[in-house]
């Protein structure tokens, strides 16, 4: 059903396009031949509205692979560099957590470590919504920051790292066959704000893939059974995405002189001094707006990475900044 109303509105949005372009044209010709100006406005103006709606609906034609319906995790991990790369995550975070609430899906953390001093030290979010991996998953990869830093009395420049893995929720009708003897479980007590439950009984589990080396952790719940089953739907996710990464780089791999296939490492930087400038270093997409993009302004950055995957070319792939 699900699929079915995604064709319905696909169709109904290109027949809607195609009939408003259409009136609009009869509209534009009718008002030059009878000089009236204000109509020709009006019909300029509307254009340039089905000019926008034809480029969404162009973008949204792009996310069509296997998953891209689907809902998603997504993980972040604070590079090396203590507590200034654990702010550094936290506001990572927050800045897929807004893009996400901008778009209207939902967020619901699953795993939260806490950094010593500040920030964190890793998170797993889910985004619930249309097309949410479709969306988030080309955001794979090492993000970096260079900034003043405010936990440095000396007020240096500092260099932090972050990494963020986006994998897909799987549907109840993808199998993945998972062995008990594969798997390591471990049990920890769940760290957060404090309650009567919290830090009290193991309820945390963190499950271990062995053949993969895949580590998934769930604390979100307070019963021990449902973090497991939570962090078990994780690790499919995990399994599943790993397969299908391994199927786009078999792929990729017969594009290889269209396309490198290792820009994937460090893929953005965030300059915030002594210039400011968010640069793609894929694409070639800048903003010199970086409190807008840490805000949850994302969608050109993607647009251009999800354009760039699937059709193989680029803006140029920019150099690394200062």
């Amino acid at each position: 059903m699900r699929e079915r109303n995604y064709l319905d509105s696909a169709i109904a949005g290109c027949l809607s396009l195609e009939t408003d372009l259409a009136d609009n044209l009869e509209l534009l010709e009718m008002g030059e031949m009878e000089d009236d100006q204000e109509l020709v406005g009006d019909a300029e103006k509307a254009l340039m509205g089905l000019q926008t709606k034809a480029k969404e609906m162009e973008l949204q034609s792009l996310l069509s692979g296997e998953a891209d319906g689907n809902d998603c995790y997504l993980e972040i991990h604070a590079g090396a560099g203590g507590t200034e790369s654990n702010d550094w995550a936290s506001m990572l975070l927050r800045m897929y957590s807004r893009w996400a609430e901008k778009r209207g899906f939902k967020v619901v953390t699953q795993q939260l470590m806490a950094g010593d001093e500040a920030g964190v030290k890793s998170a797993t979010i889910e985004i619930k919504g249309e097309n949410a991996f479709g969306w988030a998953k080309t955001e794979s990869g090492v993000h970096r920051l260079v900034r003043i830093s405010p936990f440095d009395s000396n007020a240096r420049r500092h260099t932090s790292f972050a990494s963020v893995w986006v994998y897909p929720v799987i549907d109840d009708n993808i199998e993945v066959d998972v062995e008990e003897k594969d798997l390591r479980v471990d049990t920890y007590r769940a760290s957060g704000a404090g309650g009567q439950h919290v830090n009290t009984t193991d309820s945390a589990v963190r499950i271990t893939h062995i053949p993969t080396n895949i580590v998934v952790q769930c604390q979100a719940e307070r019963s021990q059974h449902k973090n497991r089953a939570a962090a078990m739907k994780m690790l499919k996710a995990r399994l599943y995405e790993r397969e299908l990464q391994i199927r786009e780089e078999k792929a990729n791999a017969i594009n290889a002189n269209k396309t490198d296939i290792g820009w994937g490492n460090q893929i953005r930087s965030y300059v915030l001094q002594p210039y400011q400038m968010v640069k793609d270093l894929r694409t070639g997409i800048e903003s010199s707006q970086p409190d807008k993009v840490l805000d949850g302004d994302l969608d050109d950055f993607m647009s251009a990475a999800l354009s760039a995957r699937v059709t193989g070319e680029t803006n140029g792939v920019a150099d690394d900044l200062d």
